[in-house]
């Protein structure tokens, strides 16, 4: 029995950074359309089980009952029973529940927060993440179609990681005590204000610690990625530490905007040794974007790069791997 799982976050693309930018809004209903799509295309690569998150929205429900209505949907599809909280956590414990149940490839649609949260519930199941949030440095513009191919071809391959990548993350310890993750992105931030956890003022940043960097990318690792370029593949990341003072760039750090900045620093970080930080004042560390731990005066903040991360389906390889074990050929 094959089956995978899907999560898709109502909230993603709707942060502050709409208002500051000018970002691409995917609404709810499309998210919805979306689902669809890659419902009926693992269903016609014969997965057996789809795990649908529950969400504030009801995504998963529309699209049960809006396939059924129409006929089209042939297989056991469901809305997973877990509590709903309204927060990143209902995700995380989603992702959880998903690889209990012993699903083959888990589908995200969000941004880089989204994903994180996933990833903090993941240990071996195989990601597919797809690009419907604010900052994507991680997940992908990919058609829903094309998503649902590949998750089921993964999901029923006897060696799936032989079409994935395993991730790099940051792991943040405060006063050596571990405390989260990034997949993309940690930025130490003097903006205490938390009304809105998206991070979007590129005057109050000090430090920037990215696991990849391009300047074709949005947000804050755009920044690295200007002056210095970092795949997903290499065994080392980047730190800035900026400075008035310092070398001057700019950066597409949010759509629609290179912002200025000044650098005094940047330091390849290899896999495994830590940066650590001796803070001089109170601050934010924004992970992925988003502000989620605070840090005082005193307080030793450690970043760690590491292999750690989620196994990340590689779209075209395991489409490739479906023509070599003959998939699409009907009999």
């Amino acid at each position: 029995m094959s089956s995978i799982g899907i999560i898709a976050n109502p909230a993603s693309g709707k942060d502050i950074r709409r208002l500051v930018s000018y970002a691409t809004t995917i609404d709810n209903q499309e998210k919805v359309n979306i689902v669809k799509r890659i419902v009926l295309a693992a269903q016609s690569l014969e997965i057996d089980t789809i795990w649908i998150m529950p969400d504030t929205f009801q995504i998963g429900y529309t699209v049960i009952s809006d396939l059924l209505k129409e006929e089209k949907l042939h297989i056991d599809c469901q809305v997973m029973e877990i509590p709903l909280t309204a927060s990143a956590e209902d995700t995380t414990t989603a992702a959880v529940e998903m690889e209990k149940l012993g699903v083959g490839c888990v589908i995200v649609l969000g941004g880089d927060g989204t994903s994180r949260a996933v990833a903090k519930g993941l240990k071996d199941t195989p990601l597919l993440p797809l690009s419907t949030g604010t900052n994507n440095v991680y997940p992908t513009m990919t058609e829903g179609t094309v998503a649902g191919m590949a998750a089921a071809v993964i999901a029923r391959m006897a060696n799936p990681k032989e079409c994935c990548i395993q991730d790099k993350r940051i792991e943040v310890y405060r006063n050596g005590v571990f405390s989260d993750i990034a997949l993309i992105d940690a930025v130490i931030t003097d903006d205490l204000w938390i009304g809105a956890k998206a991070i979007w003022d590129a005057e109050k940043l000090k430090h920037i610690f990215v696991t990849r960097c391009h300047p074709a990318s949005i947000g804050f690792s755009s920044a690295a990625g200007c002056i210095q370029i970092v795949k997903d593949s290499d065994p080392h990341g980047l730190a800035l530490t900026l400075e008035e003072t310092g070398e001057k760039i700019i950066a597409p750090i949010a759509a629609g905007i290179l912002a200025p900045l000044s650098y005094s620093k940047a330091e390849r970080m290899p896999l495994g040794m830590p940066m650590e930080l001796v803070m001089e004042w109170d601050c934010m560390v924004a992970l992925d974007g988003e502000r989620e731990l605070r840090g005082k005066k005193g307080d030793r903040l450690a970043f760690t790069i590491t292999q750690n991360g989620p196994w990340r389906v590689e779209i075209r390889k395991t489409l490739k791997k479906a023509v070599e074990m003959g998939l699409y050929k009907r009999f």
